[in-house]
């Protein structure tokens, strides 16, 4: 069985403010270049039957510095629709909704933890026959990727607040006596 080895794009302005970052879409800064470029150290050694990545300009470059052939581009991969709150932080939103938790309530005008944890399914669904061929990668978003190790994990997506994601992360979803499990977590470019 096929381990989903999940890459989380490099830095950009936004992810470096603690903005929430989901449609806007925005270019790697030099050190987010960097980042995913240095992934292609940790992935060099590993063969993959599929590549799905996000549409998203800062995952596609990410994709391709890391050194990764796109075989797919997926609308499941994106990051979490922030809706009305797309580029503000969580200090900014709580300001004005003190008890607001994006994992239990998702975003005005964006989704529900719900339709992620729908989304997401999906996606998986979608991967488990693959992982019979081999690796998989998914090059995706912070909160998408935490959100789909939750779901690959079995747990709600509000598991995910408890995984925390750098960017240019390389993160491995597999099995550990059939039951799925984390590989590695949050692990830097070598």
């Amino acid at each position: 069985m096929g381990e989903i080895v999940v890459v989380r794009h490099g830095q950009t302005e936004w992810s470096a403010a603690g903005r929430h970052t989901s449609t806007t879409d925005l270019d790697l800064t030099p050190e987010g270049e960097a980042g995913a470029e240095a992934l292609s150290r940790s992935l060099a050694n590993r063969s993959f039957v599929a590549v799905l990545c996000s549409p998203r300009r800062r995952v596609l470059r990410t994709a391709e510095l890391a050194g990764l052939t796109v075989t797919e581009v997926d609308q499941d991969t994106v990051e979490w629709d922030y809706g009305d709150y797309e580029g503000r932080t969580t200090a900014d939103i709580r300001a004005e909704a003190p008890r607001w938790d994006l994992w239990r309530d998702g975003c005005p005008g964006g989704e529900t933890p719900d339709r992620v944890t729908a989304r997401l399914d999906r996606l998986l669904a979608k991967l488990r026959p693959m992982l019979a061929l081999g690796d998989v990668v998914v090059v995706t978003h912070g909160h998408a990727a935490r959100a789909l190790a939750a779901r690959w994990l079995e747990q709600p997506v509000a598991f995910g607040a408890h995984l925390t994601l750098g960017t240019a992360t390389l993160s491995v979803l597999g099995h550990e006596h059939d039951v799925p499990s984390l590989r590695l977590w949050n692990a830097p470019p070598a």
